[in-house]
């Protein structure tokens, strides 16, 4: 961990974000654009009525190689962007240095002849929609989806584990008719796995074709090619070859819309609001005292009251997660818009795209923390739950409205709103009543503890 980082994602929190490295990181950037400069030029090579010769599988592996970009590699691309490197001079452009250092590296081969070939007829966007598509679709896959599927199994099991336990459920924050902590923790697996499943349904979708999305360059110099047969089957190989469904959008500016990015982040933003909604259930049933935390030796809770075990990995949690929100709000936002054919502004938002992920990750891992220290307390939910007998009065009122009772829901709205009654004051209310002595019995059976109607079922 740097003590010197300005973002707490590369600080403080590194070792929750240090996973997305591998796939945001400028490192990684460049590492994803050669390899789809890579894949360009050796499907040229594959592609009849070009005058590239095709390519041995030997110079394949050579050209692929160069997608192992190492940190002396990483440190040229960099110099040939800002200072220079050798004979070139700074281009002051990512992408072109990106170019350069391929052409450099393969000079040294037996693809000596065909430097030219490379990012021929493309614009930097060609290859870098395609190199995002492949570093949001290989993150979710290998960094998100594990994470998330940790917090959506712990609380299945939650669910599983506590489906018969009956808790006071509130509705505007009122005692109100019971449920269970399985159903309620249910209720959360069930919206996260609906989420989750959209998210891996989703294909991402990227572009090949020129600096206005029309194919000037490669149809003048090569006008015989089918381009856009070309593009639509190269982009879901690109896919193929590092596991991410990819899909062609033929109708572009110089950029793809990334408005398959924007429906990717609009499903990431409901998953965080959903874990936020969680959190804030946890927090306030942690409140109550009717989850338990686990201590851990030699942790603080307070630096005044030794006694709290405070559930501040839910609130880091909310916290993060919120700012994630925040940030995939804006992306969505911003990525839509391009003034005319297009404008640099997406460029630099795009590097933030990294940043958006990490603070969902972070918010997904200290909820997984907090999951592992906790326990429902059995006895005080059930205390609790014992203490509202009026709850069961929902009950009673429908099964006099069954049996035909003149209007059963006011009288007990006489008996008890706004009052404090207990489970004899009920009882008394029921025996009084004129009614069949079989459903007298019926109703005296109805407790807060088991009036929990299919609660357990649906857990």
């Amino acid at each position: 961990m740097s003590l010197n980082s300005i973002s707490p994602i590369d600080g403080r929190y590194e070792k929750y974000t240090k996973d997305l490295i591998s796939y945001f990181s400028e490192a990684a950037s460049m590492k994803y654009k050669i390899i789809v400069e890579g894949e360009y030029l050796i499907a040229l090579s594959e592609t009849s009525g070009i005058n590239l010769r095709k390519f041995s599988q030997k110079e394949k592996e050579i050209v692929r190689n160069l997608y192992n970009l190492g940190s002396h590699d990483v440190s040229i691309i960099n110099k040939i962007e800002t200072k220079g490197y050798k004979n070139i001079k700074a281009t002051n452009h990512d992408f072109k240095a990106i170019e350069y250092f391929i052409k450099e590296k393969l000079r040294k081969t037996s693809l000596n002849d065909v430097l030219e070939f490379v990012h021929f007829g493309l614009t930097s966007e060609d290859a870098g929609n395609i190199a995002y598509a492949l570093m949001i679709g290989e993150s979710v896959e290998h960094v998100y989806f594990p994470a998330l599927e940790d917090i959506v199994r712990k609380i299945g099991k939650l669910a599983k584990d506590n489906k018969n336990i009956a808790m006071l459920a509130r509705t505007h924050g009122q005692p109100a008719s019971p449920t269970t902590f399985g159903k309620e923790f249910k209720i959360f697996e069930e919206r996260l796995k609906r989420q989750t499943n959209q998210l891996k349904n989703h294909k991402i979708l990227a572009k090949l074709n020129g600096a206005t999305g029309n194919y000037n360059a490669l149809s003048v110099a090569y006008p015989k090619i089918d381009w856009i047969k070309f593009s639509s089957s190269l982009i879901p190989k690109i896919g193929k070859f590092r596991g991410v469904p990819l899909e062609v959008n033929l109708y572009t500016t110089q950029i793809e819309p990334h408005d398959s990015y924007i429906e990717i982040f609009d499903i990431m933003k409901r998953i965080n609001s959903i874990i936020i909604n969680f959190n804030q259930d946890l927090w306030r049933y942690i409140s109550d005292n009717w989850i338990s935390q686990r201590p851990i030796e030699g942790e603080v809770g307070s630096s005044t009251m030794p006694h709290k075990i405070n559930p501040w990995f839910l609130e880091n949690s909310e916290g993060n997660l919120g700012t994630a929100n925040v940030l995939f709000e804006f992306l969505g936002r911003k990525l839509a818009i391009s003034r005319l054919q297009r404008d640099l502004s997406d460029s630099t938002v795009l590097r933030n795209i990294g940043t958006a992920f990490s603070y969902s990750l972070i918010g997904f891992k200290y909820l997984n923390n907090q999951l592992g220290r906790i326990a429902v307390n059995k006895e005080k939910v059930l205390r609790d739950l014992k203490s509202h007998p009026e709850i069961i009065t929902e009950a009673i009122q429908t099964i006099l409205r069954r049996e035909g009772v003149t209007m059963p829901y006011e009288k007990l709205k006489e008996l008890t709103r706004g009052k404090e009654i207990t489970l004899l004051d009920i009882h008394t209310f029921i025996n009084s009543l004129e009614i069949d002595t079989k459903i007298k019995k019926e109703l005296l059976k109805i407790t807060p503890e088991n009036y929990i109607g299919l609660a357990s079922k649906l857990s």
